[in-house]
Order: C-alpha cells, then structure tokens, then sequence
C-alpha cells in the first residue's frame, strides 16, 4: 500500500522549492501537489493528459476553456487534455491534489 499525509506532502514540497511535487506515478496515472499562494499568478500551459483537480483548501476562481466557476475545499474539477486553463482571483493559498492520466511527462 502506498499512503500519504497533505502535512507530509506539503513540507516535502516546501524543501523541493517548487509550487509542484508529483508523490506518485504509476503505470495509467501521476498524481501530485500543486500549491498557489493567495494573489500568485498561475503559470500553467494545457497539458497532453487529462486531469482531475481536487481542491483540498484554498479559495480561488478557475478558468477551463471558455467556462470559469468558483473552487475552494472539496471542489473537484475536470481538464480535458490540451485545453487551457488557469487559477485566478486566490484569495486564499490553495493547495490543489492533480491526477494525470496517462502520467504527467
């Protein structure tokens, strides 16, 4: 069994000095922690694979093709592969749960 604390996640993150640590990859999927800080400016580019945002805390707007929607703890959104998408409006330091399929480069 593969088992992971956010606390645990979170601090290995902070040591790597990256707004992303992938903590898992497997054979039809990456997941990883992507964080946010309240009024940073999201850098993401659409990706080559499908992706599932879980939002585990945070507040923040999130734009995804053409449509925008409100995301804060215990959201879930969908990103179909290579379509632009973006967080926007963080009010408050979101930290975001992303599952690639199939796994991130």
């Amino acid at each position: 069994m593969k088992a992971f604390r956010l606390d645990e996640l979170e601090a290995e993150r902070v040591a790597n000095q990256g707004a992303y640590l992938q903590f898992l990859r497997e054979r039809n999927m990456s997941v990883g922690l992507y964080a946010l800080d309240a009024g940073q400016s999201d850098p993401q580019q659409p990706h080559n694979q499908d992706e599932v945002y879980f939002i585990a805390s945070g507040r923040a707007s999130v734009t995804v093709g053409m449509e925008t929607t409100t995301v804060g703890r215990g959201s879930v959104v969908y990103v179909p592969a290579g379509v632009p998408h973006k967080f926007h409006h963080i009010t408050e330091d979101l930290r975001v749960l992303v599952v690639f399929s199939p796994p991130e480069g």
